[in-house]
């Protein structure tokens, strides 16, 4: 197998991707995680990918074309190149993340997760991210944010380990109005919870502290729950793709 060669790999890569880049690039990290037996990927393969409607936002319609396009675009930047193989007849495309950048595969992965479905929660980026590199705990994942965020990659909208906040790439161009504002944590809970706090003293409504604690625990577990049968039915879907692809149906 041999792939077409950079000019500089010691250069760093690129601060901002356009829309369409981000959702390519996506798709090529997702599927050389998950799937590596397909992996590199054809253009009709990378189109599929990205047209998915399952671990997507928003769900796109991108012509081979148009993922063709894109994909030259990545090269040229030196963050995807083309793969020739024996015998092949399609060009397959890879991505060059790890020479471009300097992330651990916990981060490669966090990232992936992100660039597919911008913004989320910790606890449901865990998860996602969990179906391409093992993720121990919400510790493991803070650091790896940490890191990411002090590097300029990733931005929050309020501290890492606070119950509520959320987390984005900053790959967004600048006119895209994408920046994080700090938020209020309390908005994530359930009305009848934020209403029972204000500037975090329980009024009324709330008898004692300790019921308020309660109420906001069962409700992170029902989420975190509930984001965890979302993954899973999302894996059992990409399964269900590939085989379908796989028999040519």
């Amino acid at each position: 197998m041999e792939a077409t060669s950079l000019d500089d790999n010691t250069v760093p890569g690129p601060k901002q991707f356009t829309r369409g880049q981000r959702r390519v690039l996506g798709v090529l990290l997702e599927k050389a995680f998950t799937t590596p037996d397909v992996y590199p990927l054809t253009v009709k393969s990378c189109t599929s990918g990205c047209n998915q409607k399952n671990n997507r936002d928003p769900v796109t319609n991108y012509s081979e074309e148009q993922v063709r396009d894109i994909l030259d675009e990545l090269r040229e930047v030196g963050v995807a190149a083309v793969v020739h193989t024996d015998g092949g007849r399609a060009e397959r495309f890879r991505h060059y993340m790890r020479k471009r950048y300097t992330f651990s595969e916990v981060q490669l992965a966090i990232i992936t997760e992100l660039l597919l479905r911008g913004r989320q929660q910790p606890g449901e980026l865990r998860t996602r991210a969990s179906r391409m590199t093992p993720i121990e705990n919400q510790e493991t994942l803070r650091a790896a944010l940490a890191d990411l965020q002090t590097q300029g990659f990733v931005q929050s909208n309020g501290p890492l380990d606070r119950r509520g906040v959320e987390v984005d790439h900053t790959f967004y161009l600048d006119g895209e109005g994408q920046k994080l504002a700090p938020g209020n944590f309390l908005a994530s809970l359930s009305p009848s919870v934020s209403d029972a706090v204000v500037d975090d003293e329980p009024i009324t409504r709330a008898s004692s502290s300790g019921e308020l604690e309660d109420l906001k625990q069962q409700q992170a577990a029902m989420a975190e729950e509930m984001s965890t049968m979302r993954e899973k039915l999302a894996h059992l879907t990409d399964q269900l793709d590939e085989l379908r692809r796989a028999l040519g149906m």
